[in-house]
């Protein structure tokens, strides 16, 4: 199992802070688990079809898509932050 956690205006949208997912055969990485919960959520493939980037953290440091998950991984999806 995963704990998936949603920040800022990704967290607005899917109306969810968090979840937790018990990661299913087909599912192994990063990629495969966007698409696996744009597949069972409408709203999280709404914001993966929105938003030009999105920013994914496991255990707290930033990977790429290719990214192969662990059980009890903890993985944290966020938009790109701007500073000024």
């Amino acid at each position: 199992m995963i704990q998936i956690h949603y920040f800022a205006s990704i967290r607005e949208r899917l109306e969810a802070d968090q979840e937790q997912l018990t990661l299913p055969d087909h599912v192994s990485s990063i990629d495969e688990l966007i698409k696996h919960l744009a597949t069972i959520n409408p709203k999280f493939s709404a914001v993966v079809n929105s938003t030009s980037k999105i920013l994914v953290a496991v255990n707290q440091t930033v990977v790429d898509r290719s990214y192969k998950l662990s059980e009890n991984d903890e993985v944290a999806f966020f938009p790109p932050m701007t500073g000024g």
